[in-house]
């Protein structure tokens, strides 16, 4: 797979360096796939990574890139699913910073995820059907659904096929976000004695190659005379909306209008979004839109709701309406700390950078600006190293002997109204070192049916009227369950009863439309027809179904009561009060709820059904870490060598998994270190050579981290005398020195004529107590 990197590399005025690179990767490469040689692309070197403790900070917790040090390379480090991560945003980019320290420094890394044609178009129902009058003029149209593939670009959804193609073509209209609207328009003019019903098949094409396609049925069935389609008052609506709004608040009116008489000037409206605007908006029956939802502006800016007017003749008209979500200041500012120095030395330069921090807010325009600041009367300062990122540096000269360490406070507030703000503090050490025939009575004719009635039973009896000679005879269009018998009046007139010839079930099929046809005796023979609508009444013959036989639901520890474990759901077929359901417990575990049984039982007929619970209590991280110190040799040698045993530890932690893994450590600056040496153990040892005349005494403070989120920690503190050995000689202050010294000699032989002799012995003075 071709991967790409663009490289921009610029140094701050401050002590740390901010790079910038970017690499553009397909989606799906398998684990440990090569991201790109980062070490190469920045000019690092690989002992500059170790020494740094180069790591990867993404903001978040997702993880899909990991740094070999050893390599110095970026590794795929999970599976990459490009519509799962960003769905129909482009470009689609996972932002990164490596971080080192000593010093410091960040490099910021930009991975755009390239579409793979891995999905296929798709349409939101199986099959759609339409109810168009024979009446319908050539041109009139009707809005198709859209299909939804999740893929982009080239390989997006690109074309729509329409086939057989007798009477209806398509036309596709461009949408402002890139979609196309599809149209099902009318060129030959239909005829239900011809033909009453057909489908079609709407198939939609993406770009891939090789491409994928997604299909859906057209069902049409031709209705009698409506002449005209509804009319919206305008092609566009537009609307605007607060994010946060409850359910139920109204957005829009829209309207249409048909200039039709009685039924088929009735208007009904629709969303006909296939891409979810249907779970977040309803229409009702008088163009009433209103909110029914939930809508963030951080997740969506902007929606198009296309919307349908349908007339009971079939026909339509479409519109859209363009929503504009309203941002308010529901997100404070979110302060991450990148990096930060424990200790510095108190003659560190002014600029020196102690901590990296990152700041995000969600928000849009001045909800959405931050600014940043310190405490006062402390010598550091906080600076935007760019958009997003700050460094606090030294702001004048420290001094550890008037001031030995800092809590520095950093607050970073948006420009919303009201503001909303986070703070941090972060403490700091400072240290010495970041539609004339036969004619019914009515157009139509209802009856209501028993269902399970035995065969045999008469439904109705009916006949139609001829002004003309002859009898009529009847048939009934072919059916499974229904059929006439021909009866004479004694006037000899003849007229036809529809009798059941076979059960009937309501959950298969709860109404049937039959055609009744009456012929004349001429020639041609001339007919009339009357739709008979026959309504299967229920009878309490299905037991209510759950939709799983098990469920399993998950409940953290300490979940206060009254919390939603889980929300389950039956269903019964039968309809009115025989399907009213009641559910009630049949059996609960005697311990801590683990499992039991639900029982739904029918208010008339009590039929029931079962299913099982099962709840599993999950761990929360509400444990710190305990610190054991077993064994502590105090005092030590300064004569001890590197890899002495100091201390023996025992770490534990009562939670479970990863809220139960604890790791430890202790300042990096100190000549010792922290060796696990076995699970939940660690040793304290030496790591490197001591010296008691330089320092005599160690507070050592190890830090036990859990793995959990939030993570907990404890803290111990060891203070480590080291004990004296005699590893020093005396010395003297001057290696040479000269002394003047005055001698005096008495004798009674003393002659001013007499010379005498001197002389210093060398030798080595007693010694002196």
């Amino acid at each position: 797979m071709a991967r790409q990197v663009l490289l921009f590399i610029w140094f701050l005025s401050l002590s740390s360096a901010l790079g910038q690179v970017s690499y553009s990767i397909p989606e799906e490469m398998a684990k440990g796939s090569l991201v790109g040689n980062i070490a190469q692309d920045l000019g690092l070197d690989l002992k500059r990574l170790k020494s740094g403790k180069a790591r990867i900070y993404t903001g978040d917790s997702a993880e899909y890139i990991e740094l070999n040090k050893e390599r110095g390379v970026l590794l795929i480090k999970e599976r990459i699913d490009r519509e799962a991560l960003c769905g129909q945003t482009t470009p689609c980019a996972l932002h990164l910073q490596i971080i080192l320290d000593n010093p410091m420094e960040l490099f910021r890394v930009t991975v755009e995820i390239a579409d793979i044609n891995d999905n296929s178009p798709i349409f939101k129902r199986d099959e759609r059907r339409f109810e168009i009058s024979e009446s319908a003029v050539v041109g009139s149209k009707f809005m198709l659904e859209k299909a939804i593939d999740a893929d982009i670009g080239a390989n997006d959804l690109q074309s729509y096929l329409l086939q057989p193609t007798d009477h209806f073509n398509l036309k596709l209209h461009g949408q402002s976000d890139g979609s196309k609207k599809v149209e099902m328009i009318l060129q030959k003019p239909l005829d239900r004695e011809k033909q009453e019903n057909m489908t079609l098949i709407l198939t939609a094409v993406d770009g891939g190659e090789p491409p994928k396609s997604g299909t859906v049925q057209i069902h049409i069935t031709v209705l009698d005379a409506n002449d005209n389609a509804p009319v919206f008052t305008k092609p566009i609506y537009r609307a605007i909306i607060t994010e946060n709004s409850q359910s139920g608040t109204p957005l829009i009116t829209v309207s249409a209008s048909d200039s039709d008489k009685g039924t088929n000037g009735e208007v009904s409206y629709l969303i006909a979004n296939s891409d979810g605007e249907s779970d977040i908006f309803h229409i009702d029956e008088n163009g009433l839109v209103t909110l029914v939802g939930k809508i963030d502006f951080e997740i969506s800016k902007h929606y198009q709701i296309d919307i349908e007017a349908v007339d009971n003749g079939g026909l339509s008209d479409s519109s859209k309406i363009m929503v504009d979500v309203i941002d308010i200041n529901d997100n404070a500012p979110v302060i991450t700390v990148m990096s930060k120095s424990n200790a510095i030395p108190e003659d560190s330069p002014q600029s020196t950078v102690i901590a990296m921090i990152s700041v995000n807010d969600p928000d849009s325009n001045s909800n959405g600006q931050v600014y940043c600041s310190a405490n006062e009367k402390i010598p550091f300062t906080i600076k935007s190293t760019s958009n997003g990122f700050y460094s606090i540096v030294t702001d004048s000269d420290l001094d550890r002997e008037r001031v030995s360490d800092y809590n520095i406070s950093v607050t970073c507030a948006d420009e919303g109204v009201p503001s909303l703000s986070s703070s941090v503090t972060l403490s700091l050490q400072i240290s010495d070192v970041n539609d004339n025939a036969p004619v019914f009575d009515k157009s139509s004719y209802e009856a209501s049916v028993q269902e399970n009635n035995t065969p045999g039973l008469s439904i109705f009896t009916i006949r139609a009227s001829d002004a003309d000679f002859n009898q009529n005879t009847y048939r009934l269009d072919p059916n499974d369950h229904f059929v006439l018998k021909t009866l004479s009046h004694t006037d000899g007139t003849k007229y036809v009863e529809m009798v059941l010839q076979t059960p009937l079930d309501r959950e298969k099929q709860e109404e049937y439309i039959l055609i009744l046809t009456a012929f004349d005796g001429g020639t041609p023979q001339k007919t009339g027809t009357v739709k008979i609508n026959v309504i299967v009444l229920d009878a309490n013959d299905n037991a209510p179904v759950f939709s799983q036989s098990v469920y399993t639901a998950l409940v953290a520890e300490n979940a206060p009561m009254g919390s939603l474990v889980l929300k389950i759901s039956a269903t019964d077929a039968d309809q009115g009060t025989n399907k009213h359901m009641s559910y009630s417990f049949s059996q609960i575990s005697k311990s801590i709820l683990n499992s039991f049984s639900i029982e739904s039982t029918n208010d008339n007929g009590g039929l029931t059904d079962t299913a099982k619970v099962m709840v599993e209590i999950t761990d929360v991280n509400d444990n710190a870490p305990v610190i054991n110190v077993i064994s502590f040799s105090n005092p030590l040698p300064e004569n001890s060598a590197p890899e002495t045993v100091i201390a023996m530890l025992n770490v534990k932690d009562l939670d479970s998994g990863k809220n139960g893994q604890v790791r430890c450590l202790i300042n990096p600056s100190l000549p010792f270190r922290i060796r696990q040496s076995s699970s939940n153990f660690y040793s304290l040892i030496t790591d490197q050579l001591l010296d008691r005349e330089k320092i005599s005494e160690y507070n050592i403070t190890i830090t036990a981290i859990d793995e959990g989120s939030p993570s907990f920690t404890t803290n111990k503190t060891l203070i480590l005398k080291l004990s004296d050995v005699n590893d020093n000689a005396p010395v003297f202050q001057l290696a040479l020195s000269q002394v003047r010294v005055c001698v005096c000699f008495c004798s009674r032989a003393m002659s001013h004529n007499k010379s005498y002799l001197y002389y210093l012995r060398a030798g080595f003075p007693s010694p002196v107590s």
